[in-house]
């Protein structure tokens, strides 16, 4: 039998098989990716083959070949890989100026690993009742900054409604993750623009202004004829997972755009001489914050960054 994986719980699976048919399902030990160490060999989104044992017990036996995924660094494992979902039309990036706060680093991971992946990223900047004069000029230069690159961006309100109905058309036909830090209001989205799905959400710590663990596994939502919403449990970090140096800036637009220009076909943008992506920060035709982000993937080998709470 074939299907598709729509649950993943992390010690089961639901597949929904091509004859609409959910079966719960588990994998033998031996199963493993080839060539990717992850925490999570299925993912909610793959396509899989399943055989039903004499004692009624389904296994997930083969995965198709993937179009795309989106992966990041395990939080406590540096060697180790989290998939978060398989063959994906599009993301929606969720995130928030304020309760809680979304970093512009944690924004720029999350693109540099989709622009990795091919995977089209609009960037869903939600909460937009709640915030004061300075936290909405803010959020106008960080739109100003990801339109220009080349990223969609869209000011949503789940509580008012604001930019719902436009979100829901850009849903037709299309498998599209939802993603983004913890209480950023995923869930409460997607509850407005499809209120039959009921998912659970939760609250904001005062505290610490940060989010809590509401979704706790990964989960594919059927709507309309063909397309699917997943909705997965906030990331507090993104860590970018087997990405080699010189290839960090072919995933930020405008740092390759400008790298053309370098005086060293191998030039890393930090230190070389006649760097053009440097003089193009200097001048300001590429944000710092973007070339800050730039530079702290660059450190991501090394191991110890990521023993700690990221």
């Amino acid at each position: 039998m074939h299907g598709l994986v729509i649950k993943n719980t992390g010690s089961w699976y639901q597949v929904k098989t091509d004859d609409g048919q959910l079966i719960n399902c588990k994998i033998k030990g031996n199963f493993r990716l080839k060539g990717i160490k992850s925490t999570n060999p299925i993912a909610v989104g793959d396509k899989v083959d399943i055989d039903i044992n004499k004692e009624g017990t389904a296994f997930i036996t083969a995965i198709d070949d993937r179009k795309n995924y989106i992966i990041r660094r395990s939080s406590n494992l540096s060697k180790q890989s989290h998939i978060i979902a398989a063959n994906l039309d599009q993301c929606f990036l969720v995130v928030t100026i304020n309760y809680p706060e979304t970093s512009t680093i944690f924004i720029d991971r999350f693109l540099a690993t989709a622009e990795a992946y091919n995977i089209p990223v609009s960037i869903i900047f939600n909460k937009t009742d709640c915030y004061d004069e300075d936290e909405l000029h803010y959020l106008d230069a960080l739109i100003n900054l990801y339109t220009h690159i080349g990223y969609p961006c869209y000011r949503i309100s789940a509580l008012n409604h604001t930019g719902i109905d436009e979100l829901r058309q850009l849903l037709n036909n299309k498998i599209t993750l939802f993603s983004g830090n913890s209480g950023v209001g995923k869930s409460t989205l997607i509850n407005t623009i499809h209120p039959d799905l009921n998912i659970r959400t939760g609250e904001i710590s005062e505290y610490h202004n940060k989010g809590t663990h509401t979704t706790t596994f990964s989960e594919m939502y059927e709507i309309g004829e063909n397309g699917y919403l997943i909705d997965t449990p906030g990331i507090k970090g993104f860590g970018t997972f087997d990405m080699a140096h010189e290839e960090i800036g072919h995933y930020f637009k405008e740092i390759f755009e400008y790298s053309a220009q370098c005086k060293y076909n191998n030039c890393t943008h930090v230190h070389e001489p006649g760097c053009a992506v440097r003089k193009a920060v200097e001048e300001h035709f590429i944000s710092e914050s973007r070339y800050t982000s730039y530079l702290n993937m660059l450190e991501d080998e090394n191991e110890n960054k990521y023993r700690e709470a990221y």
